[in-house]
């Protein structure tokens, strides 16, 4: 009730007779003028943290040794993208990291997607096998890294295992959910309409869940990181996670700081792909909905 009263208090006045054309207009406006005093306070923000903690540590109010600095990450990545790193080429490393997360993350996205759908839509199934999902999914997915380097080894296969278990039950809750949101009403209409159980599933029940789906998404491709970093932590040859584990054995906080700002730009990147994605595929979504969030 509060948030209807204040966006009715904000919304602008129009004389009688105003045209569609001019409403939509001055909306438009209204949203591009957001959007730009939104990014003026998310880079006057980062210019903030940058520079006091940039002059912090020039003053040594803060210990360079453990905080490095800003321009020392920006010369850490600097030499790493010019010069290579001890473990060969940043972007060999940083390929290797990504080619782990990628296949976690899209071999976990699509099978969350599909056993949550499918026990979404069979009671019966989901009542036998949401014991056995509830006892997996409460173990740590972090401390399963050792065990699949275990069983896998050093190399590709133990990184992408733990990529996707990280996303997988995120996805798979998501979706899951959303099946069970559908509503019953269009459901039941589709069904006097002699609509199959499938064409049910594939006009209603996944349109509506792609909310839902799209929301664990956004969020997945950082969990895939995690686990693959995670699993290069544990034990790898070439990787993000190994450079920061060499950094972290030679006290180099500058390493250590330059490779989590890499991921960050990295997961930043893949976040902004899958919100175009979003918009494109979620189209019959109000606008403003995309545009005002």
């Amino acid at each position: 009730m509060a948030d209807t009263l204040t966006d009715t208090a904000m919304a602008p006045l129009f004389r009688p007779g105003t045209s569609d054309a001019e409403i939509e207009a001055v909306a438009t406006r209204a949203i591009k003028r957001r959007k730009q005093h939104v990014l003026c306070l998310q880079v006057g923000i980062l210019v903030a943290v940058l520079a006091l903690w940039e002059i912090t540590s020039n003053l040594m109010w803060i210990d360079a040794f453990f905080y490095s600095s800003p321009s020392e990450i920006v010369y850490r990545l600097y030499d790493w993208a010019v010069n290579g790193t001890s473990e060969g080429s940043l972007w060999y490393n940083l390929w290797v990291t990504m080619e782990e997360a990628l296949i976690g993350f899209f071999a976990g996205s699509f099978t969350g997607v599909i056993v949550g759908i499918s026990l979404g839509r069979n009671l019966f199934l989901a009542d036998v096998f949401s014991v056995y999902i509830k006892a997996i999914n409460s173990i740590p997915r972090v401390v399963l890294a050792p065990i699949f380097i275990m069983i896998m080894g050093l190399g590709l296969a133990s990184k992408v295992a733990l990529a996707f278990i990280m996303v997988f039950f995120v996805v798979f809750a998501n979706a899951f959910q959303g099946v069970r949101e559908a509503d019953r009403n269009m459901i039941a209409n589709a069904r006097i309409l002699g609509a199959s159980n499938w064409q049910v599933t594939r006009t209603v029940v996944i349109p509506s869940a792609m909310s839902w789906i799209f929301a664990s998404l956004h969020v997945s491709f950082g969990f895939a990181i995690i686990g693959a970093i995670v699993g290069e932590f544990v034990g790898a040859r070439f990787g993000i996670g190994q450079l920061i584990s060499i950094a972290k054995g030679t006290f180099d906080a500058a390493g250590m700081y330059a490779a989590i700002v890499l991921v960050m730009i990295v997961t930043l990147i893949a976040e902004f792909i899958m919100t175009q994605i979003e918009k494109r595929l979620a189209k019959w979504r109000p606008q403003q909905h995309l545009d005002t969030q």
